[in-house]
């Protein structure tokens, strides 16, 4: 498979550890940066890098890392066609990809050492999309959502 990575700054040093565990799986990687530390750079401008790559088709996944994997996983989101999570087990990382067909995986440096961030991406790029019913039905709500991206109205009780 072809993998599109992107890490800021607080990513950057567990990036190259992935990048091989990748390559040693076989998998082709198009890295997006960032190439060198700079405190001053951010997160979404990675995941929107890593994500244009997914959605284009140049990449058949991606992997995001920032600090946490909070920050990457929102920005990744705001993407139409991405369907990305932060993962710190290896059960979320296959289960993502199994059931909801989540095709960005993102990691928290601060969260997550190598050693775990390898198993993590393991999980993430041996997993495939089950093709049942089930799935296929409740990701087929999660793609309506997305294709209506209407904001929800503020409606409760009590509102002025």
């Amino acid at each position: 498979m072809r993998v599109a990575i992107g890490a800021d700054h607080a990513g950057l040093p567990l990036k190259q550890p992935i990048v091989e565990r990748l390559e040693s799986l076989g998998h082709a990687v198009i890295d997006v940066g960032a190439h060198e530390m700079d405190p001053s750079d951010d997160y979404p401008d990675f995941a929107a890098a890593v994500a244009e790559k997914v959605v284009s088709a140049a990449a058949d996944r991606g992997i995001v890392v920032c600090g946490s994997g909070v920050g990457a996983s929102i920005a990744a989101n705001k993407v139409r066609g991405i369907r990305a999570s932060v993962c710190h087990d290896a059960y979320s990382a296959r289960q993502g990809v199994e059931h909801d067909d989540m095709n960005v995986l993102c990691l928290g440096r601060l969260i997550v050492d190598e050693e775990l961030a390898g198993e993590l991406v393991s999980a993430f790029m041996d997993a495939a999309f089950i093709n049942e019913e089930r799935y296929r039905r409740r990701l087929h709500k999660v793609l309506a959502l997305e294709s209506a991206a209407l904001p929800f109205a503020n409606n409760a009780e009590g509102d002025s």
